[in-house]
């Protein structure tokens, strides 16, 4: 009901995949999140990862090993499994579970549970949350009312959900997220814009994509308090973690039209204290907000 005839909807047409993996390095058990490909090998967590060591080989259940061929200062490492990322993403399906985060006490039983309705393209070991509010029979309401509908893709990776624990934002790094806004998108942006219509982004990951200087690739844009938004009017978005990069974005669009920087932060906290006082659902499966 907040929206108008001629605007445009873009979601995050990303699938998640069972990144979640259990293995062995000797007797010890081995828990690995494999995060996205990386060359010819993969990007990955491991935990006990302080007790592994470069060139040991990790055993999973069904006998499928791979090789330790570095481990980085910000906690990944780089496996290597001897085959294309594809036949790997095939094999998780069959051996692998849901990456759902750890508050979340009931774990689906159905990867489809932990999916959008629209969700196309493999390649997230998380889902963008904001798109759970839509179904296909909201999308065809929407579109019935003279609303358009445009996709992105961004596969969120460590960059969306690793916490925030350095001293200021600015000294926060994101982790690079493969992202594509198709020409078509672009071009539709260019059209609702043009005939004054508003360019609404579901989700943080979308709002990153739109705003990402990259069109097709990687990309570690970081939204700060200051920032100007060149894309998107309107952001749908679920209500975050504490220390997370999720809620600087969100305080960056909720008060970039004020001089004082700082008022975004003010806006969005006193949005969580009523959301709070309202006893709103919070976080994957939590309730959303509209900000225009």
């Amino acid at each position: 009901s907040f929206l108008r005839p001629g605007d445009l909807l873009v979601i995050n047409e990303t699938k998640v995949f069972n990144a979640r993996l259990t293995g062995r390095v000797g007797k010890v058990e081995m828990e690995v999140f494999l995060l996205r490909p990386d060359g010819d090998g993969w990007l990955a967590l491991a935990r006990p990862g302080r007790k592994l060591r470069v060139s040991e080989t990790i055993t999973f259940i069904d006998g499928r090993t791979c090789v330790v061929t570095k481990k980085h200062d910000d906690g990944t490492v780089r496996l290597d499994f001897h085959t294309p990322a594809d036949e790997v993403l095939a094999w998780t399906d069959h051996v692998g579970s849901i990456p759902v985060p750890p508050y979340v006490s009931v774990i689906p039983s159905s990867s489809d549970q932990y999916q959008t309705v629209y969700a196309k393209h493999v390649g997230s070991v998380a889902a963008p949350t904001a798109g759970f509010h839509f179904t296909r029979e909201l999308m065809e309401q929407l579109r019935s009312t003279g609303i358009q509908f445009a996709t992105v893709t961004l596969h969120v990776g460590l960059g969306t959900f690793r916490p925030i624990k350095t001293d200021t934002i600015e000294a926060h790094d994101i982790h690079e997220e493969w992202i594509d806004v198709p020409q078509e998108t672009q071009r539709l942006i260019a059209e609702t814009k043009k005939k004054g219509g508003h360019v609404i982004a579901v989700g943080t990951t979308t709002a990153r994509a739109l705003e990402s200087d990259v069109k097709s690739g990687f990309t570690n844009i970081f939204i700060t308090p200051g920032y100007r938004f060149k894309t998107i009017d309107g952001l749908i978005t679920n209500f975050h973690l504490p220390k997370s990069s999720l809620l600087v974005l969100v305080s960056a669009f909720a008060g970039e039209h004020h001089t004082d920087p700082d008022e975004g932060r003010r806006i969005v906290l006193d949005a969580y204290r009523d959301a709070i006082d309202q006893k709103y659902r919070f976080y994957s499966f939590g309730d959303a907000m509209l900000i225009v």
